[in-house]
């Protein structure tokens, strides 16, 4: 697979991440937002809270729950505590991922963060 192929294929799946958050009631306010140590894939909110959502997509939902790092996990916290502060008072947040595999169902995982 070329990079180009796989920039393609991220972009699908956050994509399809997105359009599962909306049909859950939210709504996307950054798609690939950059921030000092990580690119965040999505930043959703409803109401008082904001998910700061990263986006995996591997051959199965397993592999695909497992695919976050704790580097990355701690870098994915420190930008929800960034921009929940930007967003204003009374506005928390939390970090989520969505698995995707083929031929299943995403998989939200709330709170992973």
């Amino acid at each position: 697979m070329t990079r180009a192929d796989a920039e393609k294929r991220g972009r699908r799946a956050e994509q399809l991440a997105a359009l599962l958050l909306m049909a859950k009631g939210w709504r996307i306010v950054a798609r690939r937002r950059r921030m000092p140590m990580i690119e965040v894939d999505l930043v959703a909110r409803r109401g008082q809270l904001l998910a700061v959502v990263e986006v995996k997509q591997r051959a199965t939902l397993d592999a695909a729950t497992c695919a976050l790092t704790p580097w990355a996990a701690e870098r994915l916290r420190s930008a929800a505590r960034q921009l929940a502060a930007e967003a204003g008072p009374g506005v928390s947040a939390r970090v989520d991922l969505i698995a995707l595999a083929p031929g299943r169902w995403p998989r939200h995982i709330p709170g992973v963060g």
